[in-house]
């Protein structure tokens, strides 16, 4: 499949690109960016994958996140995606509602119409992306990591967490940890799945830990003052889960801080050091 460059900038001693293709596995075109940081000839650079939050697209972390300058000091590639299919024939909340449907993939495949033709994020982040970026870009696919914000830290968690040899550094910035206990889960992956909530069990952070799924870390950001806290993001569940089964965490939580960008960016040149240092293991 071949790429189409949508647009490009110079910035921080790199170049961010917009791209779209066409999707195999969504069956819509797809849109991400990407900054590469200034390489020699032949070089390849390691792979940050970065997946976004409920009602984003790539560009919000691309304009926000201020990730470019720690990038280009460590010479990595960001990857932000988009949360999910669009297009006119792509069904959407019918309410309108924020946290279904467009903006809302939650990284899985869905099994229940009209969902199941178009909402397949987690095989196009797991597999179709991630062959387009190995064949044009310099990137060196033997050494990736991952992180997210919110339902997209829901979304790097279970994926490493799936693919534990390909990922040498996971991290999170308020995620979902435990979508079979909340209500933005509650309503995503009954919608995509079924009310069958046994076939839930591999887009839940803490269900997958519990059930024998291990990485090397885990490095979480929370702002204390954010106000999904309680009741959609409760950390405690993963710190417990963690807890139990050995899974080494480090969970940082911040006074003040809340869910938004503002909160992101504080924080992102820590987790791309954090990620650098394993990448160059």
């Amino acid at each position: 499949m071949a790429l189409s460059e949508e647009s490009r900038v110079r910035a921080h001693g790199g170049t961010q690109y917009a791209y779209s293709h066409d999707s195999g596995e969504t069956g819509t075109k797809m849109t991400f960016s990407a900054f590469v940081p200034d390489h020699g000839e032949g070089e390849t650079l390691p792979v940050v994958w970065y997946l976004s939050g409920l009602t984003c697209t790539h560009a919000n972390v691309t304009e926000k996140g201020e990730f470019r300058a720690t990038c280009a000091e460590h010479g990595l590639i960001f990857i932000a995606p988009d949360t999910s299919p669009r297009g006119e024939d792509v069904p959407d909340d019918p309410d309108g509602a924020y946290d279904f449907g467009l903006g809302a993939g939650f990284y899985v495949d869905a099994t229940e119409e009209p969902w199941s033709k178009h909402y397949r994020m987690r095989s196009y982040i797991e597999h179709e992306l991630p062959e387009l970026i190995g064949k044009n870009l310099p990137a060196d696919m033997r050494r990736q990591s991952i992180m997210g914000h919110s339902m997209g830290g829901h979304g790097a968690l279970t994926i490493a967490l799936r693919n534990p040899d390909r990922f040498k550094a996971v991290s999170a910035f308020a995620p979902i940890v435990s979508p079979t206990n909340c209500p933005w889960g509650h309503k995503a992956l009954g919608g995509y799945l079924g009310e069958d909530a046994s076939s839930w069990s591999d887009y839940d952070a803490c269900k997958l830990i519990e059930n024998g799924a291990k990485l090397d870390h885990l490095l979480v950001d929370q702002g204390e003052a954010d106000t999904f806290l309680e009741n959609q993001l409760m950390p405690e569940r993963l710190e417990a889960a963690c807890r139990a089964a050995g899974q080494p965490l480090t969970l940082r939580r911040h006074t003040g801080y809340d869910h938004s960008y503002f909160f992101i960016s504080t924080f992102m040149p820590d987790h791309l050091a954090w990620h650098a240092e394993r990448l160059k293991r």
